[in-house]
């Protein structure tokens, strides 16, 4: 049994967020521009001048803000680099969020992916291809190890998942901090919290010229394998069993303990390749600041990707391209580089508010939502 198609009306809700979103921007584009509110000082006597003024501010910003992400084959490159770990850690919230289970802890998991990968990038030998298997392979079970403890606490203890990935965001980041001190990873030479450059052998080929690299395409497909998980795979059912009742389903014979502690190890793993895929693709050192803001991002991603895997890749896409051109939009236009982060966190806002959005653009709710996790729908 497979998962029902995304509707019409779900997807057309997530446009529309974001076409909300971008109608905030474009008033905080024309408030934090000087000149502009200049015209506005005197609309009542010649409206024509504020309205135009405002046009031209807006329309400047995001035209830097496409073109920055889109507008030629190194910006498009650097829209897919941005969203090559959005998307697998997305794909770790997303299907969490389909067991049932809020991941809030791709953060920890990423950073435990990209320290076990890193750590056998620069510290283990190995021939070429080998030896970038076997770092990917170790970000991932680092990655699947984080996850999966909370998996088992779920299970066992019935610790609520936030609490315990949350926490353990903080262990993870901290644990980095003290490991780049000690011999273990610190670089030779260096005071700095900074590893030694990972091997070439261990590293991603790119595309000539580009930063792009095989890690996209790894990142597609483990979008493809989570859909055919949670499509075409026993297991797959048993989760989404679980997620969307999971009394109904211990009564039907399946193991709620178990599906959590599955999907814990998988979103885990996922959001550990996309440690790896920091490491071993982008930022060849590790640092404390190796997963960014990366972890945080993914929930949004899942969130507007309404928890399938197509849509998980489609909104790390539409957020990749937000931070690609919003340092183009800065660079042309003076924009504050914040209001790409502005622009993500309203986007949460009208995701979580669906009716809002439907209420302004006259969508027609469904009877039933897509279970995303217990108590929530999209």
């Amino acid at each position: 049994m497979r998962p029902a198609a995304l509707p019409l009306r779900e997807v057309a809700v997530s446009v529309a967020a974001v076409v909300l979103a971008l109608l905030v921007g474009a008033v905080l584009v024309i408030v934090s521009n000087a000149e502009v509110l200049a015209t506005w000082g005197y609309f009542l006597a010649y409206p024509p001048d504020a309205l135009a003024a405002s046009w031209t501010a807006v329309a400047d910003a995001y035209s830097a803000l496409f073109f920055g992400a889109v507008g030629g084959w190194r910006p498009l490159t650097e829209t897919l680099v941005q969203a090559t770990p959005l998307i697998c850690a997305g794909l770790g919230v997303s299907l969490a969020f389909r067991a049932g289970l809020f991941n809030i802890g791709a953060q920890g998991q990423l950073i435990a992916g990209a320290l076990c990968a890193g750590w056998v990038g620069f510290a283990v030998d190995l021939p070429v291809v080998l030896h970038l298997c076997v770092a990917v392979i170790a970000g991932i079970a680092g990655g699947a190890l984080w996850g999966g403890v909370v998996g088992l606490l779920k299970a066992r203890t019935g610790a609520h998942e936030v609490i315990l990935t949350i926490m353990l965001n903080y262990v993870a980041l901290y644990l980095l901090q003290w490991l780049l001190t000690t011999d273990a990873l610190q670089r030779p030479g260096r005071n700095d919290p900074i590893s030694p450059v990972v091997a070439t052998t261990a590293q991603f080929p790119h595309w000539a010229g580009t930063r792009l690299h095989l890690g996209f395409v790894v990142a597609l497909a483990a979008a493809a394998v989570v859909w055919w998980l949670l499509a075409r795979s026993t297991t797959g059912f048993e989760l989404r069993a679980v997620g969307a009742n999971p009394d109904a389903a211990r009564t039907a014979g399946m193991s709620v303990g178990r599906a959590y502690t599955v999907a814990m190890l998988v979103a885990g793993a996922l959001a550990g390749l996309a440690g790896a895929q920091q490491v071993l693709g982008t930022d060849y050192p590790l640092t404390d600041g190796i997963a960014g803001s990366i972890g945080f991002d993914s929930i949004t991603v899942a969130l507007l990707g309404r928890a399938s895997p197509a849509g998980t890749v489609v909104a790390g896409l539409v957020f990749g391209a937000l931070n690609a051109g919003g340092l183009q939009m800065q660079l042309q236009t003076q924009t504050p580089l914040t209001l790409t982060t502005v622009l993500q966190a309203t986007i949460v806002l009208f995701i979580a508010a669906p009716a809002l959005v439907r209420a302004v653009f006259r969508i027609r709710a469904r009877g039933t939502g897509t279970v995303l996790a217990k108590g929530w729908t999209a």
